[in-house]
């Protein structure tokens, strides 16, 4: 027999966070997932909520999707996690996979579980292919909460935890007048997320990216793109940046790869620093880094999230809520908000804390789950 909702919450707060449970006490908006399916999960009360948050994109093909399971279940008749010292099919097919969503060139695959663990590993690889230790970030931006990763977000994340490692500078996003300034010969890499969630979802200037492309170019340093809750069809193209025109040198991608089914993460980056790994391929490694089963997961994902009618739906379907927004935001001119974003990754951004969290709240109580950034 189950446990009651008022024991797991009890449980949840002995064990786990009694944070998070004093939180949602405290705002009344404690959700406890049971059953899931689709845009919808139900909390163990029965009471059901659309999920307008997605976990950040983990769940752009909706909860417990049934391609991506019968997918999973398949592989796992015969593998497993697998052995990432060895040669492996699956992720050999999955890199091939990705290989041809991405420009040319962008065509080597190092896998993770988790995006912070991929963030990781491209800062470690611009720093090993340039000889340089610096990485600019936007103020504002999240990356994940490991190690590097943590270095190029903002205090609210990292101050707690001691001094960071150096090297480590920050800009204001979408200005490229202050990445110039910052960008030197010191920089290995340029790390920006193609639309910063954390910071509100701010979409940035059409040629921004293009032209933080030119410096880094013109000053040897690299340009790595973020894909980790953009990526996989979220903004109406495959990847984000492809609305932007610009070719990053690394890509980092996770939390809707995996379908919301099998964690997986890769960092995707050019040929043209092959071989700094041939030398000691064994000089990164990750244990369940790119999982077998977890491969099966992906490029059901990739086939699913791909096409050109998807692809479609996925800006129709975002063009259509913006219009329904906008003219709510039109006809109660008092909410005084705004709408933010690119195909179904968006964001509401109302005049300050207390507008947003009274909307977060009256939304819950009406069946809709969104968060608070």
């Amino acid at each position: 027999m189950s446990p009651s909702r008022k024991e797991v919450i009890a449980l949840f707060a002995k064990h786990v966070s009694p944070g998070k449970v004093d939180t949602y006490t405290q705002y009344g908006m404690m959700l406890v997932p049971g059953r899931r399916q689709g845009c919808f999960i139900y909390d163990k009360d029965g009471t059901g909520y659309m999920n307008c948050h997605s976990n950040g994109g983990v769940f752009n093909l909706g909860h417990r999707n049934p391609r991506v399971i019968r997918a999973v279940t398949k592989a796992l008749e015969g593998y497993d996690i697998g052995n990432h010292h060895l040669v492996s099919e699956p992720r050999a097919l999955l890199a091939g996979m990705l290989a041809r969503t991405l420009p040319h060139g962008l065509n080597q695959v190092v896998y993770g579980v988790g995006g912070g663990e991929a963030i990781d590993l491209a800062i470690k690889l611009a720093r090993g292919v340039t000889g340089r230790p610096g990485i600019v970030s936007a103020s504002g931006g999240y990356h994940g909460h490991t190690g590097l990763a943590l270095a190029t977000g903002d205090a609210r994340f990292k101050d707690k935890f001691g001094p960071m490692p150096p090297g480590f500078s920050q800009v204001p996003f979408n200005d490229i007048a202050a990445l110039e300034a910052a960008v030197t010969r010191d920089t290995a890499a340029v790390i920006m997320e193609s639309i910063p969630a954390t910071l509100g979802i701010i979409v940035p200037g059409r040629d921004y990216f293009r032209k933080a492309k030119a410096l880094c170019a013109r000053r040897g340093a690299l340009l790595i793109l973020d894909e980790v809750q953009t990526g996989f069809g979220r903004t109406g193209s495959f990847w984000c940046f492809e609305q932007f025109a610009v070719q990053p040198d690394i890509v980092v991608m996770g939390k809707g790869m995996s379908g919301g089914i099998y964690p997986i993460s890769a960092t995707a980056y050019h040929e043209r620093y092959r071989d700094f790994f041939r030398a000691d391929p064994f000089v990164h490694v990750s244990t369940f880094g790119g999982s077998e089963a977890g491969c099966a997961a992906a490029m059901e994902v990739i086939r699913m999230s791909s096409g050109k009618k998807f692809l479609a739906g996925v800006a129709a379907a975002g063009s259509r809520i913006r219009r329904e927004l906008e003219g709510l935001a039109a006809e109660f001119p008092a909410a005084n908000f705004r709408v933010r974003g690119l195909g179904l990754m968006m964001g509401l951004a109302f005049a300050d804390e207390v507008h947003s969290l009274f909307m977060l709240k009256l939304l819950f109580d009406r069946g809709i789950y969104m968060v608070y950034s």
